[in-house]
C-alpha cells in the first residue's frame, strides 16, 4: 500500500511542478530549501516520501491542496496532436500537457461516481482521407450521422460534448492554438479536444473542429503532418460551411467577392474571413489568383480587425453542470465538488442552492 502511495505522490508531485513549470532548483527555492533538489527528485522517484511539513510547504508552493497528492490516476492521454508554433517551449507544453490530464481525470471521476461514462462512437472510423474530396464527403457522412443540417453551427463546444468529446478551454500563451488526444480510463478510451480560450470567437470554433478533424478521420499514410493540417482545417471550414451553403451564400465561380459578403457570412455562420476565402479557393469557387491576391491583403490585418464578430456563444458548461448535480445528489461533499471545480468552498456554498 505504502509503495502506491508513492508511486501516486510521486507523478501527482511531478505533474504539479509541470503545471507551475517549475524546475526542481526552482521548487527548492519556493519552500525556502526545506529540502534539497536531490530530495524532490527522490519523492518524484518513489523513492521517499515527504514528512507533513514538507508536504504542505509544497502544496502551498504548487498552489494545489495537500489532498491533491493523493487523488487516485485514473487517466493518461495517448497519441496527443499538438498543434503550436515555435515559440512554445518545452516546459509549455509540458505544462499544458499536464494540465489537460488533471481536468480529463476530474471530468472521468465525476462521469463514473454519476454512472454516466459511455463508449464514444466514432461516425467516420471506416473513412480513410487523403483528399478534399474525400473531407468533403467525410463532413457530409458526419453531418448527417449527427443530424446537423446544413445551416450554420450555433455553439461547437456544446456539440461536441453533447457527442461524448471532453472539451477543455484553457487560459493559455498566445502560441498555443490546441491539442487533441485520447484519454485512457481503464478499457475506455475518451475523446479530448483542447483550445485555447484567449482567441476570437470565430479561431475557437474554428480550432475545435479542427480537432475534431485529427481525431475522428483516419488519414492514409502517404500524407506527411503538413498535409494532414492542411487537410483538418479543410474539415472545420466544411462543418462550419459545408459546400451546397458556401455556393448558396456567394455563389459557384467568381472572379471577385466584396469584403461586404464575407462579413456576412462571417457573422452568420461563426467563420472567419480567412476561412471562408480558403473555402472557397479549395472548392475553385475563386481562383488561385484572386486567393492568392486576399491573402496578401490579409496580411495586414490578420485579426480582422474592424471586420465583424460572430455573436454566438462559445463555452462549455458540462463539467461544472455534472459537479453541481454529484453535490445536489450527495455523491460527493461540497468541499470535494469546490474542489473540482478550484473554487473556494465558501464561493461554492454561495452558489450551491438547493430547490
Amino acid at each position: 500500500m505504502e509503495s502506491n502511495i508513492n508511486i501516486v505522490f510521486s507523478q501527482r508531485l511531478r505533474r504539479a511542478r509541470q503545471i507551475a513549470m517549475l524546475s526542481m532548483d526552482a521548487l527548492v527555492k519556493k519552500i525556502n530549501g526545506l529540502v534539497t533538489k536531490s530530495a524532490i527528485s527522490k519523492y518524484e522517484k518513489g523513492e521517499m516520501f515527504p514528512s507533513s511539513t514538507v508536504l504542505i510547504a509544497l502544496a502551498k508552493a504548487l498552489e494545489v491542496k495537500p489532498d491533491y497528492f493523493y487523488r487516485p490516476l485514473v487517466a493518461e492521454i495517448e497519441k496527443v496532436d499538438f498543434r503550436k508554433r515555435s515559440s512554445l517551449g518545452a516546459r509549455k507544453i509540458a505544462a499544458i500537457k499536464q494540465r489537460v490530464i488533471d481536468h480529463t481525470e476530474s471530468y472521468l471521476e465525476i462521469e463514473n461516481l454519476l454512472q454516466m461514462d459511455r463508449d464514444f462512437v466514432n461516425p467516420l472510423e471506416h473513412i480513410q482521407v487523403s483528399s478534399q474530396m474525400d473531407i468533403e464527403l467525410a463532413t457530409r457522412k458526419l453531418l448527417n450521422e449527427w443530424n446537423l443540417g446544413i445551416n450554420a453551427l450555433p455553439n461547437v463546444l456544446e456539440l461536441l460534448e453533447e457527442k461524448d468529446i471532453k472539451v477543455v478551454l484553457l487560459d493559455a500563451d498566445e502560441a498555443f492554438d490546441g491539442l487533441s488526444g485520447w484519454a485512457v480510463h481503464g478499457e475506455r478510451r475518451v475523446p479530448v479536444v483542447v483550445v485555447n480560450q484567449n482567441y476570437s470567437i470565430e479561431r475557437i470554433r474554428f480550432t475545435a473542429l479542427h480537432e475534431l478533424g485529427h481525431l475522428l478521420l483516419s488519414f492514409t499514410s502517404d500524407l506527411t503532418g503538413k498535409e494532414i493540417e492542411r487537410l483538418c482545417h479543410c474539415f472545420a471550414g466544411a462543418m462550419l460551411l459545408p459546400e451546397p451553403t458556401l455556393y448558396s451564400e456567394v455563389g459557384t465561380g467568381r472572379s471577385h467577392i466584396s469584403l461586404r459578403e464575407l462579413i456576412s457570412v462571417k457573422i452568420r455562420y461563426g467563420i472567419s474571413v480567412q476561412a471562408i476565402m480558403a473555402r472557397a479557393s479549395s472548392l475553385r469557387v475563386i481562383s488561385a489568383h484572386s486567393y492568392k491576391s486576399f491573402r496578401k491583403r490579409v496580411s495586414k490585418n490578420r485579426t480582422e480587425e474592424g471586420w465583424g464578430a460572430y455573436q454566438g456563444d462559445e463555452k462549455t458548461e458540462r463539467f461544472s453542470q455534472l459537479v453541481f448535480r454529484a453535490a445536489a445528489e450527495e455523491v460527493i461533499s461540497l468541499s470535494k465538488a469546490a474542489n473540482l471545480l478550484n473554487m473556494k468552498l465558501a464561493e461554492f456554498r454561495d452558489e450551491f442552492v438547493l430547490v
